[in-house]
């Protein structure tokens, strides 16, 4: 039977769908108290804090009916649709958001019912390419590359799933203060190298590196950058301190299409199997985005990532949380106006380390805190340490 080309990708858009009612989970090795890495789209929920990880909603296989339903609306939807459309849209959904892909501009108003509920239609394709327990227009986040961001009324609306994240909301209040022996948090020794800035508990090391990073680190009053990112393989930094001017950054081991931070470019001599096979699976990695509330970070890879952050905390509690950021989920990592709020707690355990409410620590697919095995993120196979211009 003929078929023509619109047709044609419909179908292939339809059998790209987002599984619904499914998860696929893989253990955490040796990690109590670990979540397990949902691989994207899979995944359901946002990040809790170590202790009190998000767990991913297990609803039970969609009746026939309401697949049926689905599948009509969704055809309904896709075949009113420009050629060129439905090519972006199959090129967005089958690289997983990978590739850079136009915006998918439909009519603002316009949205389609699915049972008893009326969808816009951004949720609506986010929910059959992404989400499909995707509930309301507040779970997501659109991404700074839209051609909608920051517009509230506009007659025209981006469509396109990729260019959206779910939200990630910190549900879980912070446990009981805890209390760590002294010897617990005295930094390791660490030959041949300086101590960096970083919050309590930390036992990081930076590497000597050459004149630019010297200059990076003691000239913070710079207006060139806003932040610098470091990223380090266990206590080791491998290569040299990435200084970001422009308002967004790809931090990416293997992305289809992406400028930035290549990690897959650095030259590690670590030789540690977890390491590498931690190395192998950061993929497209994160978004890390300054916008007016604060700077984001967007989990753009198929595993979890895990952040600590002052500013993500009561600012009186005693240790600082670690939160866990699902993929394709986006959390506001660091908020400016709270940072300079925050003041050097007045406690002599803290007296310890060396302390600042503007540095964020990002590990990649291991956590690290109170609830896992490695205590401190140095002891993290992979991870970075972003530090944010103060002036």
């Amino acid at each position: 039977m003929f078929r023509t080309k619109r047709s044609v990708l419909v179908r292939r858009l339809w059998r790209s769908r987002a599984p619904g009612g499914e998860e696929e989970e893989e253990a955490a090795a040796g990690e109590p108290g670990a979540a397990a890495a949902v691989a994207e789209p899979r995944a359901h929920l946002g990040g809790g804090h170590g202790c009190c990880p998000g767990k991913a909603g297990r609803g039970g296989r969609a009746a026939a009916g309401a697949e049926a339903e689905l599948k009509a609306l969704t055809h309904a939807v896709l075949k009113r649709l420009k050629e060129r459309q439905l090519e972006g849209l199959l090129h967005a959904v089958e690289s997983r958001g990978g590739a850079r892909t136009p915006c998918l501009l439909l009519p603002a108003k316009a949205d389609s019912r699915l049972g008893q509920h009326w969808y816009p239609l951004p949720l609506l394709l986010c929910k059959v390419f992404r989400w499909p327990d995707l509930r309301h227009c507040s779970e997501v986040k659109r991404l700074c590359c839209c051609e909608s961001y920051g517009k509230a009324h506009s007659e025209l609306v981006c469509c396109n799933p990729h260019h959206l994240s779910r939200l990630c909301e910190l549900e879980s209040p912070p446990p009981p203060y805890s209390r760590y022996p002294m010897d617990f948090l005295k930094p390791t020794d660490c030959p041949d190298s300086v101590p960096s800035s970083t919050e309590t508990g930390g036992t990081n090391c930076l590497a000597p590196g050459g004149p630019s990073d010297s200059q990076v680190l003691q000239e913070p009053g710079d207006r060139s950058h806003w932040c610098v990112v470091a990223y380090w393989e266990e206590k080791t930094r491998v290569g040299r301190l990435y200084s970001v001017q422009e308002p967004s950054l790809d931090i990416f081991y293997d992305l289809p299409q992406g400028n930035g931070f290549c990690l897959g470019q650095l030259n590690s001599d670590n030789k540690s199997q977890l390491v590498q096979k931690v190395r192998s699976k950061i993929g497209y990695g994160i978004q890390l985005t300054k916008e007016v509330d604060g700077v984001w970070v967007y989990n753009r890879s198929s595993y979890p990532i895990f952040i600590k952050s002052a500013t993500l905390d009561n600012p009186d509690s005693r240790t600082l949380l670690v939160h866990k950021v699902f993929p394709g989920f986006s959390i506001k990592a660091f908020d400016y106006e709270k940072a300079y709020t925050l003041q050097r707690p007045n406690d002599h355990e803290f007296t310890q380390q060396p302390w600042t409410g503007f540095t964020v620590q990002i590990s990649f697919v291991k956590g690290w805190g109170q609830c896992y095995t490695r205590q401190f993120i140095s002891s993290c196979p992979c991870w970075l340490e972003v530090i944010f211009n103060n002036r």
